[in-house]
């Protein structure tokens, strides 16, 4: 089951299209809450915006090691993952949970508005799906 170049640029540009999608739809969101109802609501929905955004990319980088790790690899029997991507994954969630709770406990903004605004990754992710749908690569 070979993978060409061309779906490796696809790919790409698929990820780069969800990248920027989500601080638009998160970004946005949140100028128009903090305009319209709540500022402090605002604020959450672009910090959960930027964290779900900085989440996206690292998780990205690292996908990208593991497949060079395991590409680099191929002749071996078992392709050995580095300690220091599974470090990576960890440091990622950890890096965003304290980084909500400081700034949900000295800020003062409210926990469920930067919930939500982790959730712009999950609507860009639909949105660029769905751009895909009806502009197919082929």
């Amino acid at each position: 089951m070979a993978v060409s170049a061309a779906d490796f640029s696809s790919a790409a540009v698929t990820e780069r299209r969800i990248s920027w999608l989500t601080l638009l739809i998160g970004l946005t969101a949140g100028l128009l809450v903090a305009l319209l109802r709540d500022r402090l609501w605002g604020a959450g929905l672009a910090i959960g915006t930027v964290l779900s955004w900085l989440n996206f990319r690292w998780l990205s980088k690292g996908m990208d090691a593991l497949v060079v790790a395991s590409t680099a690899q191929a002749g071996k029997e078992k392709p050995a993952v580095p300690l220091l991507s599974y470090f990576g994954m960890l440091f990622r969630y950890g890096l965003i949970a304290l980084a909500v709770y400081v700034i949900f406990v000295y800020l003062r903004v409210p926990l469920v508005s930067m919930v939500v605004g982790l959730c712009a990754l999950g609507a860009a992710t639909i949105a660029a799906s769905v751009y895909e749908i009806w502009h197919p690569a082929d």
